[in-house]
């Protein structure tokens, strides 16, 4: 048996230390018509009233005038007593007349045959929790209210299905849908039926989770039907404990953006196919104009030697070498447009550009005359390249008349080479500048276009610059001018460095024999050039067998034997390139020498061809070394 310790307080007085001990809650007694009988620390602490001047007072005194005129107190006291207990939040009034808001429990005290002894009070201040709740109410009221406003953005949210779990008044707007309509259903209701197909919406909800959000323009469908362009964004949503919950979607509609892209997009067509009709124009303008000028000189040489058949040998070769010179600028012509459109088929040849400029110099002076004085600024040790030298020869030649032409007084040309560095790569820069009139800035943006020229009718082609810029482009490096009025121009060529090795340097052309007796076979579809090929071939020696075509070549190898095949390239029918595989199926101990006009289509690389090919048009100390080379090379190397 349990003696109690004399020293300790009766457990009336140990029950009343805990009550006053409590400071967070008001506990006190109400007698059975709500006098106050007892009165605890925390009541006197935000009640603002001490034990003496409360007690025996009627705790109505606690409400507001309002709720005393309602009656609330007796209703408290009447409620607890019928139902045992009553429990309510409130305003509340300290001593000095503030306001607090409470949390209020009324319990019924009964003894043990049911009497009602009076009631139990508890009151909590509970007025920063309610601020805390009303500023996080309103809020989130102001936040719904914002987005229930916006009309021009979709905002809803979505579970973590993609199921829709808010609309605001801007979907509906967009969309066509109403609330009650879409709640509950997949978003995917919105995207177009190959959409769907594809699992677009899917992809759409792993890309925001795995990404932190999904961000797109596409095509979406409205209620009725009709589709409009929307710019989406998902972002993902977490809770408090980093739990995934759903998904924040944003949808604009940009249909009248997109409709003013593609406006924009077909006036820059427009403009677009205006000027290259414009550029197509002064280039077929440019093309006939030049050509007539050469033609015209072909026509009348060819016109009088026909009708002087007794003219002297002096005047005859004179007439000729007239005509050999135009041909060659008819082709320099067509060399230089196909630079410009990048279609030019280089010879690529690995080279040291210092030592092949150095040989040029003589021949650009005595082109310049004396009125010029060239200098060949060439850097010693320079690093190899690999570029066409007869493109080359062609871009700086125009490129030194064209500074020429910029001092009708004379002047100097400085020709410069340099191994230079850059973010591309290591390269050679090849410079060539003048001290003439220099170019106003206007113009300048203008030169490297075809046919552009400020140069008098009949002085230049307006194709220097054009084809010099295509030579560089093609040959894998850049082309840049500078100029200042009064100053003078310098043009520049960039060329990358090749890690190549270079060749042996073949024979000349005039040292070049061919075997007498060579049997070819000469393969053409156009009768003049086969005409022209089969006496180049005559007067070189060879016996020809002549063909019209791949078919008509094979059937005359059948009954023929011959030491070579030369082939067109392009036929109608069985192409150079078939026949030549045919050729070498049959006998791989025949070469096959090609021949081409270089179109984009049928140009190869030179470090791709299967078989040697030549550039029409040719020469007959060209044609003889290319066949030298092939024959005296062997079935093995060629």
């Amino acid at each position: 048996m349990h003696t109690p310790d004399p020293s300790s307080p009766p457990p009336a007085e140990t029950f009343q230390l805990l009550v006053d001990a409590v400071t967070d809650y008001a506990l006190y007694m109400l007698d059975p018509e709500g006098r106050i009988v007892t009165w605890n620390s925390g009541a006197a602490r935000f009640k603002g009233y001490a034990a003496h001047e409360i007690i025996g007072a009627h705790f109505s005194r606690f409400f507001s005038a309002e709720d005393q005129a309602a009656g609330l107190p007796e209703r408290a006291l009447a409620t607890a007593a019928r139902e045992g207990r009553f429990e309510a939040e409130g305003w509340r009034i300290r001593k000095d007349g503030t306001r607090f808001w409470a949390h209020a429990i009324l319990d019924a005290i009964r003894d043990a045959q049911g009497a009602l002894l009076g009631f139990a009070k508890i009151t909590r201040d509970i007025t920063e929790k309610r601020r805390l709740e009303q500023a996080t109410y309103e809020s989130a009221l102001q936040l719904r209210m914002l987005v229930q406003g916006v009309r021009d953005y979709a905002i809803y949210m979505l579970d973590t299905q993609g199921r829709i779990t808010s609309w605001n008044s801007g979907a509906q707007a967009i969309k066509g849908y109403a609330q009650a309509e879409v709640m509950g259903r997949h978003f995917s209701l919105f995207y177009t039926d190959e959409d769907r197909a594809r699992g677009a919406p899917d992809i759409a909800l792993k890309t925001a989770l795995e990404q932190g959000k999904f961000e797109a323009e596409a095509q979406r469908v409205r209620k009725d039907g009709s589709p409009f362009w929307a710019h989406v964004l998902i972002d993902p949503i977490y809770d408090e404990a980093g739990v995934h919950i759903g998904f924040a979607k944003i949808t604009r509609d940009v249909s009248e953006k997109k409709l003013a892209e593609q406006a924009l997009r077909r006036t820059q067509e427009a403009l677009l196919q205006s000027q290259k009709l414009q550029a197509l124009g002064e280039l077929a303008g440019g093309i006939a104009h030049d050509f007539n000028n050469l033609m015209t000189v072909m026509r009348g040489s060819a016109d009088f030697l026909l009708k002087q058949p007794d003219l002297p040998i002096e005047k005859r070769t004179r007439y000729l070498s007239v005509m050999l010179e135009t041909a060659e600028r008819a082709t320099s012509l067509t060399s230089q447009l196909l630079a410009f459109a990048r279609r030019q088929p280089l010879e690529p040849e690995v080279l040291d550009l210092s030592v092949r400029l150095d040989a040029l110099g003589e021949m650009l002076q005595r082109t310049l005359g004396s009125q010029y004085q060239l200098t060949l600024d060439l850097a010693p040790a320079l690093w190899p390249v690999e570029i066409d030298p007869t493109g080359l020869e062609a871009a700086l030649l125009n490129a030194v008349l064209n500074a020429r032409d910029a001092m009708p007084s004379g002047g100097n040309i400085t020709i410069s080479t340099a191994n230079v560095r850059r973010p591309e790569g290591d390269g050679v820069l090849l410079a060539i500048r003048d001290t003439g009139e220099g170019i106003a800035p206007e113009t300048l943006k203008r030169v490297f276009e075809p046919f552009f020229t400020t140069k008098p009718t009949g002085k230049g082609t307006g194709l220097g610059l054009s084809q010099l810029h295509g030579y560089a482009v093609q040959s894998g490096g850049s082309a840049r001018i500078e100029s200042r009025v009064g100053e003078g121009t310098c043009v520049e060529l960039w060329i990358p460095r090749t890690s190549k090795p270079r060749l042996a340097e073949a024979p000349t052309e005039a040292e070049v024999t061919v075997p007498d007796g060579l049997r070819v076979l000469l393969v053409e579809d156009s009768e003049h050039v086969r005409y022209f090929a089969h006496q180049l071939l005559k007067d070189l020696g060879c016996r020809v067998y002549e063909a019209p075509g791949g078919n008509e070549a094979l059937a005359l190898l059948r009954e023929h034997e011959v030491d070579l095949v030369f082939s067109d390239i392009v036929m109608p029918g069985m192409s150079g390139l078939e026949l030549a595989t045919e050729v070498k199926r049959i006998d791989s101990a025949i070469p096959v020498l090609l021949a081409s006009g270089y179109s984009s289509k049928q140009f190869i690389p030179r470090d791709e061809r299967e078989f040697p090919i030549l550039r029409k048009p040719y020469k007959v100390e060209t044609l003889a070394a290319s066949i030298s080379q092939l024959v005296e090379a062997g079935p093995a190397d060629a």
